[in-house]
């Protein structure tokens, strides 16, 4: 969860934050939902955390069925260099 997803994503895909993003070489993201209610927000995301794998991919492949980076375009203007293979 975060106020601010393209910091997050800039933070991630730059190694910035230690955890597990940084540990598995994560910086695609292929999946996100946008709420204005913080505890909504949190409760989604302990709910999604406690499913099985096979759940969190179909979810994923509902709405993204090639796991594209969605985020891609938001650094196209920058010059962060975080094009990923």
């Amino acid at each position: 969860m975060t106020n601010d997803l393209e910091r997050r994503l800039y933070e991630h895909k730059q190694k910035v934050i230690p955890g597990f993003a940084k540990r598995y070489n994560l910086s695609k993201l292929v999946y996100f939902e946008d709420t204005a209610d913080v505890k909504q927000a949190i409760a989604r995301e302990k709910q999604i955390k406690s499913w099985l794998r096979k759940k969190k991919i179909a979810l994923i492949e509902s709405t993204n069925p090639k796991w594209d980076d969605l985020s891609l375009d938001w650094f196209a203007e920058r010059d962060f260099s975080l094009r990923s293979e």
